[in-house]
């Protein structure tokens, strides 16, 4: 008989074991050591930031004014070559401001037709220096203007304001005062009038000379264009207005149309100027355009010429550059007529009868072309001939606008001269009468001789200039 047995398992499976519950709280990391900041590292950025800053502001225009004569001596031989040739008059538009000084360019001899070229705004008569030559060659006498505030004419003048600069700035005034007249002044008067010096000390505080930037309109702009051509004696003179010089002469022409004997526009539309002012007027694109020659560059072969040489680019750069020059021509601009009507200019009854000619670029851009017709609609009496230059075709077509004015200023019948000699003081035409009637008592057998006595004195004009100046 078999006895079936059952095994026991010797390794019986393990029982479930139950975890052990976790903490409920982490366990505390070790604390980071702290690290404190590096002064080295702070002074090093500090160090390359200023250095970078020192740079840049190296690289730009001088910030700080330069005095005239340091500015002379830092110009271009061009330049200074240009301002040899000229001359300079003196005028004042208002009789309680200072005079100020214009540059101008003659070319040619004298005894001829005078053609009178105005610049348009930043520009200057160095654009025109080959055109006036060119005239000058062939027998015209021609004259180029700085305007006030462009080229080589003034473009700050000294003015005398009422300041109230509160307690400090009498302060200043006073010490100011001491150190002209003396730290004793006040005592001195005290001993010899009674009084404490009070009035003058007030105004002393009360007036106070600056510079500056000229910033004149159209108005003050026609008084210096006369002026000029009353002190040199051009009158009546061809006029050729470039750009928008026609709107800061226009009211001009048509207020004294018999000084002018004819008008050429060259590339000239109301309410634009061919180099934008927008550059000129927020600081750090000013900064940027007239700071670097090849940004300026840039600049006018986009809106003003084709092509242009680097020398002459450096010059028209400095000129606006120097002096404030960018701030006063964007002062002008900004008192420029935008609302000038061309047409209604043509039809006034100053320039009735009077011979206009419209130079205008046929290559610039179709756009420019379009403008051309306008204005050549505007002036229908006027001649409209077309030039192969840019918007300033005195850089890149001189010869060609030059013969263009030359033909149309030689076309007109012969100006006729109207010269007004000043009028002899009251006690030097008594002196002369007096003179004369001594002569009666004397003698009258001069042996045959006739003796002609010219009294026609050369005194002084206005401006400081004798008429034998410009001889």
């Amino acid at each position: 008989m078999t006895i079936i047995t059952e095994e026991i398992d010797q390794n019986p499976p393990p029982k479930p074991t139950r975890k052990a519950p976790k903490p409920t709280h982490k366990t505390p990391k070790p604390p980071q050591p702290s690290t404190s900041p590096n002064p080295f590292s702070f002074w090093f950025y500090f160090t390359v930031s200023v250095s970078l800053l020192t740079f840049l502001l190296s690289s730009l225009p001088s910030l700080s004014p330069q005095d005239p004569k340091s500015w002379f001596l830092s110009l271009p031989t061009n330049l200074r070559h240009h301002y040899s040739k000229g001359r300079i008059i003196k005028v004042q538009t208002d009789a309680h401001q200072s005079p100020f000084e214009v540059f101008t360019l003659p070319e040619g001899p004298k005894a001829s037709e005078n053609v009178v070229i105005v610049h348009g705004l930043g520009s200057s008569s160095y654009a025109f220096r080959s055109v006036i030559q060119f005239l000058g060659s062939r027998g015209v006498h021609a004259v180029g203007i700085d305007l006030p505030g462009s080229g080589f004419s003034d473009k700050s003048v000294m003015v005398e304001e009422s300041v109230d600069g509160g307690a400090l700035g009498r302060f200043s005034e006073v010490y100011s005062l001491i150190q002209e007249k003396g730290i004793f002044w006040a005592f001195d008067h005290i001993v010899e009038t009674g009084n404490m010096p009070y009035e003058e000390i007030q105004i002393q505080n009360s007036k106070r000379k600056s510079v500056k930037v000229l910033e004149l309109g159209p108005e003050e702009m026609g008084r210096v264009l006369e002026q000029v051509i009353d002190s040199l004696g051009l009158a009546p003179v061809h006029l050729v207005l470039h750009d928008s010089a026609l709107l800061i002469c226009a009211n001009w022409v048509r207020e004294n149309s018999g000084l002018v004997r004819s008008v050429t526009l060259v590339d000239t539309m109301p309410g634009t100027t061919t180099l934008p002012l927008w550059p000129l007027r927020v600081p750090v694109v000013r900064e940027l355009a007239l700071g670097f020659e090849f940004v300026f560059a840039r600049l006018l072969t986009l809106h003003c010429v084709r092509k242009i040489h680097n020398s002459d680019v450096e010059a028209h750069r400095v000129l606006l550059k120097g002096r404030d020059g960018a701030r006063a021509v964007v002062g002008t601009g900004k008192k420029l007529n935008s609302s000038f009507d061309l047409r209604e200019w043509g039809e006034s009854e100053g320039l009735k009868g009077m011979p206009v000619q419209v130079l205008w670029s046929s290559v610039w851009s179709k756009e420019w072309n379009d403008d051309g017709q306008k204005v050549a609609n505007s002036l229908p009496h006027a001649a409209f001939i077309t030039h192969s230059g840019g918007r300033w075709p005195q850089e890149d077509a001189a010869d060609e606008l030059a013969e263009k004015i030359l033909q149309f200023v030689s076309s007109l019948p012969t100006s006729v001269r109207q010269v007004e000699e000043d009028p002899v003081p009251e006690h030097i035409q008594k002196m002369f009468d007096e003179a004369q009637g001594s002569d009666h008592h004397h003698d009258h057998d001069h042996g045959g001789h006739g003796h002609a006595h010219d009294h026609s004195a050369s005194y002084m004009n206005a401006y400081g200039l004798g008429h034998g100046w410009g001889s």
